[in-house]
């Protein structure tokens, strides 16, 4: 999900606007997943079916996130292994995940006083006290402070659930100089990098119960495969940018065109969700990482739209904000009439409406949260590095 410039302005690679565009959407459709896990679905296939396998599109952000970081870092790894190389690419990383990590933690926090707040005086039950909630406990928040939450060290999902990611990608931060190293070759080793990936992918599944929706156990895992999906794809793209002919061309634009074709035939032909099958939409997915690296193709267009380049710009704020803005939602729905509840009058209105007034809180805090918090506090936070390590910022 991360994207992460360069300091030095003359070595940074071109910026690849298409991956930025196309960040814009998965975070949306992880909004509506969380969404209808918790209030159910729409009843209409044409939206429950990629929304039910929508905790797949993490695949996608892990992988980008491998490929980015090598596209970005990948002819530095033998600095990474010097301490203050790595150190540097180690805060700089920090300065990238955790400012609006800690923010949508206190947002949290926030809402868990306003709820019970205001549920006491009414004899009702803050969500944040009843059955099949994240663990709130000062424990698992020294664990989230730490960036460890997701190491399997908790036996549930804990604070800003969703920010189990941010761990996992704290965990695959810390082992990128093995990764980088790895990379420095040519095309067919990427093919062998992307491919252990794809067979730690098939290894999960084999035993998993839950498909590949692992979060905050054997999530580590899932990572790893994922991003070692996008450093081999990076190291293919690497070696195939500069030896692009007029017929690549068209190839790219067929392997768009066929590969929307397989994503469509996984979500609505692949069977029901969290079954061994999710590998048929998490690979063609992933594989949208390479194809859009080229920045061409009818696809690649469409993610450089001035709409969906913004909303690929606030995509980390949105993933991070829904949790809480989704338990606030949960809060104000204990107020309800009854006529408002799912089994009332109006009920499947309601929820059609608690969809679409989400959505639109997400992204407008997401907004607010990049232009707010994650914006500023990433440049102060760079400056600080640079100052403490000037020779390898």
């Amino acid at each position: 999900m991360l994207s992460e410039p360069m300091a030095d302005s003359v070595s940074r690679p071109p910026e690849i606007r298409a991956l930025m565009g196309a960040r814009a959407l998965p975070p949306l459709v992880l909004v509506l997943f969380h969404f209808c896990e918790q209030s159910g679905y729409f009843g209409l296939r044409i939206l429950d079916a990629p929304i039910a396998k929508g905790y797949l599109w993490v695949e996608f952000f892990f992988a980008l996130s491998g490929f980015i970081l090598i596209y970005v870092y990948g002819g530095r790894a033998a600095k990474l292994w010097r301490p203050g190389g790595y150190l540097s690419f180690l805060a700089t990383r920090l300065a990238r995940l955790y400012p609006l990590h800690i923010a949508t933690i206190v947002i949290l926090a926030l809402i868990l006083w306003l709820s019970r707040a205001v549920c006491g005086p009414f004899g009702l039950i803050s969500i944040f006290d009843q059955p099949y909630h994240p663990v709130l406990t000062g424990q698992t928040l020294i664990g989230n402070l730490l960036l460890v939450q997701a190491w399997n060290l908790y036996p549930s999902l804990s604070w800003n659930a969703p920010a189990w990611f941010v761990s996992i990608e704290f965990l695959l931060c810390i082992l990128f100089p093995l990764f980088a190293t790895l990379a420095r070759g040519n095309a067919r080793r990427g093919v062998l990098i992307a491919a252990s990936g794809i067979a730690g992918l098939i290894a999960l599944l084999t035993f998993s119960r839950h498909g590949l929706d692992l979060t905050f156990h054997n999530g580590i895992y899932r990572g790893i495969a994922d991003f070692a999906v996008g450093v081999g794809f990076a190291v293919i793209f690497r070696n195939l940018r500069y030896t692009q002919t007029p017929m690549a061309t068209g190839l790219i634009w067929f392997g768009q065109i066929a590969l929307l074709a397989v994503l469509f035939f996984g979500i609505y032909q692949g069977g029901l969700p969290r079954t061994q099958k999710d590998l048929l939409i998490a690979v063609p997915i992933m594989a949208l990482v390479l194809l859009l690296a080229f920045d061409r193709g009818p696809l690649a267009r469409l993610m450089q739209t001035r709409t969906l380049m913004a909303l690929g710009e606030w995509s980390y704020a949105i993933y991070l904000v829904q949790y809480p803005l989704l338990q606030l939602l949960r809060t104000i729905r204990q107020f309800y009439p009854h006529q408002m509840l799912p089994l009332g009058e109006w009920g499947w209105t309601v929820h059609r409406v608690e969809a679409i007034v989400l959505l639109a809180a997400c992204i407008a805090a997401g907004a607010a949260l990049t232009w707010l918090v994650e914006q500023p506090a990433n440049r102060w936070l760079r400056r600080r590095i640079a100052t403490a390590f000037p020779r390898t910022a």
